[in-house]
């Protein structure tokens, strides 16, 4: 495919809003990316009767039908078996034949996982694929990973989650040389678990295109001193949904507060442009789109209650990734990285670099 001309296909029947949403998403991106095309999978007359209404798209946008979905309460266990011919299933297999350069679902997140791993196959090189997400922080966005498709992960798993993000950075947020940290108990070198030590170790060994800080604790992640924070998917999944709950908490406390009294409603009325802007700042659907990262293909998550305007927000994650060829720059690190990697002394602490032949 060209990344001139970017193919992506939508599985129109994943998520909790429907298919009209979707098609409403794809306008919306269209508008911010004119040269977009879609491939769009799901029951073609439903598909038809929503494109009457976005002519600005009907014309470059290929139905493909299907009246099989992955529904919510599928196991993964049950879509590999049984879900190659769904809306989801279909999309992804778009890409392996190169008929889309990405896949954008709202569905079921270990559906499409297990799905796109088993169909697309993990890049040489790469031995886990990772899930990578955009958050805010108090002074930029940031990148996390992985954010729960591995539980658990030793050293070599975390540096290539550190490369695949730094080349995620380097190609969303437009970083020269992202600022990289792994996720740990404490800053200092000797705390955290071997396999901390030893991926810490491995990657201060190494010249790539990132700055590797060394630990971030949990504290610092919404800080803005870091541009990539490395971690498994256990640890990543609870700071996610900590940071996720964290927000609620505060808007909702923010609101209850404004409620109490006259005084307080008073004030909500000379704070709202600073109240919209800190909803806007952590709104779920402005940093919508998480990706796996380390497959041979593209695949983008929106979450499953996304709006328009959010759905829209991951076709645009996957439209950045196309052209920022993030293939191949995940390609060319690792090869730097085999290529330079430091032997690790018993005390984990790095060597001087393998041989070439050895790498």
């Amino acid at each position: 495919m060209s990344t001139a001309n970017p193919v992506i296909a939508l599985d129109v029947m994943g998520g909790d809003t429907g298919l009209s949403l979707v098609i409403a998403a794809a306008e919306i991106a269209r508008e911010r990316y004119p040269k977009l095309r879609f491939r769009l999978y799901g029951p073609e007359a439903a598909i038809r009767a929503a494109l009457a209404k976005a002519p600005r798209i009907a014309a470059d946008s290929v139905i493909v039908h299907t009246d099989q979905q992955v529904l919510g309460t599928d196991k993964p266990s049950q879509v590999i078996r049984r879900g190659r011919d769904t809306s989801m299933g279909l999309a992804i297999s778009a890409v392996k034949a190169g008929e889309a350069d990405a896949t954008v679902s709202a569905g079921n997140t270990g559906a499409l996982m297990a799905m796109a791993k088993l169909t697309l196959r993990t890049m040489e090189g790469i031995d886990r694929p990772a899930l990578a997400a955009l958050l805010p922080t108090s002074k930029a966005d940031m990148i996390m990973l992985d954010l729960g498709a591995n539980t658990e992960c030793d050293a070599e798993n975390l540096v290539q989650f550190a490369v695949m993000g730094a080349a995620f950075a380097r190609t969303v947020l437009a970083l020269p040389k992202p600022r990289v940290a792994l996720l740990n108990i404490g800053v200092e070198e000797l705390k955290g678990t071997d396999e901390l030590k030893d991926a810490a170790a491995l990657l201060r060994g190494v010249e790539l295109p990132m700055s590797f800080e060394g630990f971030v604790e949990g504290d610092g992640i919404g800080k803005g001193d870091i541009d990539v924070v490395v971690t498994d998917g256990f640890s990543g999944n609870i700071a996610l949904k900590s940071i996720e709950g964290t927000a609620r908490l505060v808007t909702g406390l923010l609101a209850d507060a404004f409620r109490t009294s006259w005084l307080t409603k008073l004030g909500y009325l000379f704070s709202r442009g600073a109240l919209r802007a800190l909803r806007g700042h952590i709104d779920p659907d402005t940093h919508n789109g998480a990706v796996f990262l380390g497959l041979n293909g593209l695949v983008v998550k929106s979450h499953g209650s996304a709006s328009a305007r959010g759905f829209a927000n991951a076709i645009g994650v996957a439209h950045d990734l196309i052209v920022g060829d993030i293939a191949r720059r995940i390609s060319d690190d690792l090869d730097n990285f085999r290529a330079h990697r430091p032997v690790l002394t018993p005390e984990g602490e790095a060597g001087d670099d393998l041989p070439a032949g050895d790498a």
